[in-house]
């Protein structure tokens, strides 16, 4: 058995007060006569239903985040818990939203909220997760400051705005036949990097930190989420299947923009060609994809990717974590991106 590394025992030691904090911040949605809702929000969380458990709960990387970011800071991650717990209800409540938008049947191994119970009820379980998230950052000021509740509010705001943003982008890329690369930016910016970027500046805001390390720590989260969907592009073009748990071939079968895909896109030769001649068949994706490679595809993508995780670990290095929290942050990133160095 291999040991275990600095997140792994950190995660075993606070995901029992996070589950806590989650629970009494999800109570209320059973109030009022609506005990299914509670129980369509614990299933969403991977608690109950068929095939409950760690594989239907997720990682929780982002809220595990937000209590490494406020130790590594020097302050107490308890303290961090009921942003913590924001911070995961407004990522499940994001996935919920995103199923139906993506027409979605499954979501870690079991059918999604809205295959079980239907759309609406799911836009509305999605929403109420919405609520419940804000009202556990609310809670906040019960071990921090007044002041400090109200910043992350403020912030807590901007990176909601930005999540919807993202996938405004995301869904009206399908329609498109051309996708600048700042746009690209854009989507991924909000989509993947906001909540990662907000759950490192919350943990490190409850710390106490001054206002320019809290936006190292920010720096960090953004450039960590901007790099971790690159390799994410990278692995949908060419990773291993049993390595990313989907076909290889999806991404472009399903004319997904990805940055491997507007490099090659934007060059004019063989893969544009391919690309914009008739429907794409998996058989006809493994060829483009070897096509792609060749035109220097990947290892732009591959060069990007590198270039953002040493602006994230740069940043990471400026913000000055303290102790065993800051080598599980630097471990971590590593670990995301795959970097051996």
């Amino acid at each position: 058995m291999s040991e275990q590394s600095g997140f792994e025992k950190f995660s075993d030691l606070a995901r029992p007060a996070l589950r806590k904090e989650l629970e009494q911040a999800i109570a209320a949605s059973g109030d009022h006569g609506t005990p299914v809702l509670h129980d369509m929000i614990t299933y969403q969380l991977g608690w109950t239903g068929d095939n409950a458990g760690p594989k239907a709960e997720g990682k929780q990387i982002r809220p595990l985040l937000v209590l490494i970011a406020c130790q590594a800071g020097g302050g107490d991650w308890n303290n961090a818990l009921p942003a913590a717990a924001a911070v995961e209800l407004i990522h499940n409540f994001s996935l919920v939203h995103d199923d139906i938008e993506d027409n979605g049947e499954t979501r870690r191994g079991r059918p999604t909220v809205w295959k079980v119970w239907g759309e609406a009820q799911a836009i509305n379980t999605g929403d109420a997760i919405f609520a419940l998230a804000y009202a556990s950052l609310v809670n906040l000021v019960e071990k921090n400051s007044p002041e400090i509740g109200l910043q992350a509010g403020n912030i807590f705001h901007q990176t909601c705005l930005r999540l919807t943003q993202g996938q405004h982008l995301d869904i009206a890329f399908e329609d498109q036949d051309y996708v600048e690369l700042e746009s690209y930016w854009q989507m991924v910016g909000g989509k993947t990097a906001a909540l990662l970027a907000f759950s490192l500046e919350v943990g490190s805001l409850c710390a106490g930190v001054s206002p320019e390390i809290q936006a190292h720590y920010r720096d960090f989260g953004h450039y960590l989420g901007m790099s971790f969907q690159v390799q994410d592009d990278i692995l949908g073009i060419w990773g291993a299947e049993e390595q990313i748990g989907k076909s290889t071939t999806g991404d472009l079968v399903t004319r997904k923009k990805t940055l491997p895909v507007l490099y090659g896109l934007a060059q004019e030769k063989g893969f544009y060609e391919g690309w914009n001649d008739g429907e794409i068949t998996p058989e006809k994706a493994l060829i483009l994809s070897q096509i792609l490679e060749a035109e220097g595809g990947r290892a732009y993508a591959q060069s990007t990717a590198d270039r953002l995780i040493d602006l994230a670990l740069n940043a990471l290095k400026n913000g000055k974590p303290e102790g065993e929290a800051g080598d599980i942050l630097r471990e971590l990133a590593k670990m995301l991106l795959k970097r051996q160095d």
